[in-house]
């Protein structure tokens, strides 16, 4: 029985904040969830995206400064019982608390980037969200992601990114060739990671390749990027393989090759 005042799981705000775990009605609404201690502490510091807070009573006290963050910035606080938390959760377990967000889209920029990670057809939302958490790490500029791509405000996504997703400018629905084709006009080099690219990573880091504003492209997790791609692009680049391994996954790739980028352009 749930205490008097605590929303339920039967609650209409709790069943219509379920409904966000869509795409669909992610798209409709304009908003999406946001779960975790960390993840709405990130969130809240964006205070203008947070829509409303729903968390167990222990939260306030365990999370004391999550409570006086949503106070400062207006933001709804609701206290639920714990049949609703887990209605809202992805997870397991849950950790007591979710946020409902405004969707983070922005527009495509092509001017003033020196570095961008572009998911292309990136079916995972695991690696939506690694992606996402590296590009922020690297200091990127953006991350793009085509419109075959999985959603980075799947809660899977979301968790994945680890708060990131607050921190680094996200664009979705992109038409990738015609991306490519703006960046390349504005004088950025485009650089497509391809395990059977023409040259490899190091010699980009020798020749001084990598120094240069520039748009990585990653592609599908089991069949890579798109046919036609490499041919609009600058460089397909490998990654090489020192050891006895088949490849690199598609968020290790990701990492090494922004983080290539980042140290070059910082030098």
């Amino acid at each position: 029985m749930a205490s008097p005042g605590l929303l339920t799981a039967q609650s209409a705000r709790i069943k219509q904040a379920r409904r966000l775990a869509t795409r669909a009605f992610r798209r409709k609404a304009g908003r999406f969830l946001v779960e975790g201690p960390q993840a709405v502490r990130e969130a809240l510091e964006h205070r203008e995206l947070v829509v409303e807070v729903y968390a167990e009573p222990a939260v306030a006290t365990r999370h004391r400064d999550l409570y006086d963050l949503a106070a400062a910035a207006g933001v709804a606080w609701f206290e639920v019982d714990r049949a609703a938390i887990d209605a809202l959760s992805e997870t397991v377990t849950s950790q007591g608390v979710v946020a409902v967000c405004t969707l983070v889209n922005v527009p495509l920029r092509t001017d003033s980037l020196q570095l961008v990670a572009a998911g292309v057809q990136v079916r995972d939302p695991g690696n939506v969200g690694t992606l996402i958490r590296t590009a922020d790490a690297a200091g990127a500029d953006a991350v793009v992601l085509s419109a075959e791509s999985v959603d980075p405000h799947n809660p899977k996504a979301v968790r994945a990114s680890v708060g990131s997703i607050f921190h680094v400018p996200v664009t979705t629905d992109v038409d990738i060739v015609s991306a490519v084709g703006a960046w390349r006009a504005q004088g950025l080099q485009v650089l497509a990671a391809d395990g059977y690219g023409a040259t490899d990573l190091d010699t980009c880091i020798d020749d001084g390749t990598l120094a240069k504003p520039t748009v990585w492209l990653f592609g599908n997790e089991a069949h890579g990027l798109p046919d036609g791609i490499n041919a609009l692009v600058d460089h397909s680049v490998k990654v090489p393989i020192y050891g006895r391994a088949e490849s690199l996954n598609l968020a290790t790739a990701a990492a090494v090759c922004l983080y290539a980028s980042a140290r070059e352009q910082r030098r």
